[in-house]
């Protein structure tokens, strides 16, 4: 969110571990999608129209891009992760949990969490 908005906390290397206890991650993570919500409703057509400039922690040299692409990549990130978890899981022998996010929602707790 420190790329679209140029506030909050972000991580200053990408194995950083921001919190070692289930509780407290569970809590931030709550924190930053009201965060997340509130700043999407508050951007106009025009705002999304517009690009953002930001330096990510990889390559410390100033991009930038348009927002709305920048937004779809934010919104669907997550099922790079799970794909790379998956393929984790698959490596050490392990049965795979579903990690699909529709089966996810159709169960109780991912009903409580997607509202």
């Amino acid at each position: 969110m420190r790329r679209f908005t140029g506030t909050g906390d972000a991580p200053n290397r990408l194995d950083a571990v921001l919190h070692g206890d289930l509780a407290p991650l569970a809590e931030a993570r709550r924190a930053e999608d009201e965060r997340i919500i509130a700043w999407v409703e508050s951007l106009s057509e025009e705002d999304l129209q517009g690009t953002i400039t930001y330096t990510p922690v990889s390559n410390p040299t100033p991009v930038s891009q348009k927002l709305s692409p920048a937004m779809a990549h934010l919104f669907n990130h997550q099922t790079h992760h799970r794909g790379q978890c998956h393929m984790i899981l698959t490596a050490l022998g392990r049965p795979s949990l579903s990690l699909d996010l529709a089966f996810f929602q159709r169960t109780p707790e991912g009903r409580k969490h997607a509202g």
